[in-house]
């Protein structure tokens, strides 16, 4: 598999969001707005180049009785830096995010691409893949929480582009899933002959 197609298939061939449907819960909790649903996505995205990085290193030291322990131990490392960080340089969406940062540990994203990829591959291969997972997901918490903030405020990225109120139900969960459904349909049918 070439550089190019290990990045690009976590873009549309294994999308987390919507092929693999992995990850539901930062997918609908943080996506109320394009920019917490970027915002998620790049802090995700973080984790799992540098656990892919790190878990591809150390990959023939862990002995394979404490192999997902370790991985967890490495990836719940790096959500700390990640969740420092956060606070320190960008406390508003630290603080809009709120608890779905410490739960990047048990994201099953990062731990299937550690176990699927990582523990298998080379240091290079594995950070593009994180890169193209991450890229992937980020892609879809943006647009669900663009559509959201779209139909539920009538705002993008927080620009208003519509006088008055948006439609109640896309800012409250049952509005994810609706938006969610039909983005994944128009997502597969779009990107069907790319796989």
């Amino acid at each position: 598999m070439s550089k190019l197609q290990i990045l690009t298939k976590g873009i549309f061939k294994e999308n987390p969001s919507f092929v693999l449907m992995l990850g539901m819960c930062p997918t609908l909790g943080t996506t109320t707005s394009a920019i917490n649903g970027m915002g998620m996505g790049i802090a995700t995205m973080f984790v799992l180049v540098m656990s892919n990085i790190v878990i591809s290193l150390v990959k023939n030291l862990v002995p394979g009785k404490i192999r997902i322990p370790a991985y967890i131990v490495i990836i719940a490392t790096l959500v700390t830096v990640l969740q420092l960080l956060m606070e320190a340089y960008v406390p508003a969406l630290y603080e809009t995010l709120g608890v779905f940062i410490p739960l990047i540990v048990v994201n099953c994203i990062i731990l299937g691409r550690a176990e699927a990829f990582a523990s298998k591959n080379n240091v290079v291969d594995s950070a593009l893949d994180g890169l193209g997972i991450g890229l992937g997901f980020t892609m879809a918490l943006t647009l669900l929480g663009a559509v959201r903030e779209m139909l539920g405020a009538g705002s993008i990225f927080g620009f208003k582009f519509v006088a008055g109120d948006g439609i109640l139900l896309f800012v409250l969960a049952p509005g994810a899933f609706i938006a969610l459904g039909y983005l994944l349909v128009i997502f597969n049918k779009l990107t069907s002959k790319l796989r």
